[in-house]
């Protein structure tokens, strides 16, 4: 098996262990057998058992395959990879601070506020922002399938977490999805949701811009590359 394909392999692993195990017919037969908790033990240790196996094949074979684009060299692209990582961990974050109704083991219900105003799924947006963000300075075939599947995890995860709801939540969790959004600002534009100085995330702010420039100083020496050119 080459590099390009074990690293596909074990990214649609990654994300279709997630989807199966939790899926609307495997998740409630789980539950009922061995209980909340245990299944949530499970759901991580699958979790794990495929994320390590492909960061492990992705850190040994770095930039393999062909090559679909070299985007490094562009100043404003490289900022704008970091503006996504820094959007990135604040969402992560305050997703922490605030859960959503919309996360696994969140509120069964809750009024939206604060950065659920803006996305109910800021974990998956997290996701989806820290995969686009190194796929833009990552243009080989091996790289983008690897950062390809935290898009792919956020995106179907957030639409699949979203129809488990409804079935598990039924008309609470109708209503906070006709008030809410899944993609970022889109209630906000629609009117759905007003935003208020009361709403602005700003420990998240603070955290995440301090774990940006964090990563920035130890990028180099963990990771490699140079974030700033």
């Amino acid at each position: 098996m080459g590099p390009v394909v074990a690293i596909g392999f074990w990214a649609v692993m990654f994300v279709g262990t997630h989807l199966v195990i939790s899926s609307a017919r495997v998740r409630p037969a789980l539950v009922a057998a061995i209980g909340e908790m245990p299944y949530r033990g499970i759901y991580s240790a699958a979790a794990f058992a495929t994320l390590i196996p492909l960061i492990i094949v992705f850190s040994r074979h770095k930039h393999a395959g062909a090559m679909l684009w070299y985007l490094r060299g562009e100043a404003p692209l490289r900022w704008l990879a970091w503006l996504l990582m820094l959007a990135a961990l604040i969402f992560l974050v305050a997703g922490l601070i605030n859960p959503s109704p919309g996360a696994i083991g969140g509120p069964a219900e809750q009024r939206p506020r604060g950065i659920i105003k803006i996305t109910r799924h800021p974990s998956f947006v997290a996701f989806t922002l820290f995969g686009l963000a190194h796929m833009l300075m990552n243009g080989w075939l091996g790289d983008l399938l690897f950062f390809g599947s935290f898009p792919a995890l956020g995106i179907l995860g957030g639409f699949h977490q979203d129809r488990r709801k409804l079935t598990e939540l039924g008309e609470g969790y109708r209503r906070f999805v006709a008030e809410t959004s899944f993609f970022p600002g889109t209630a906000l534009l629609s009117g759905r949701q007003q935003w208020s100085r009361a709403d602005m995330p700003w420990l998240a702010i603070g955290i995440g811009a301090a774990a940006t420039i964090l990563i920035v100083i130890v990028h180099p020496f963990l990771f490699g590359g140079l974030p700033l050119g």
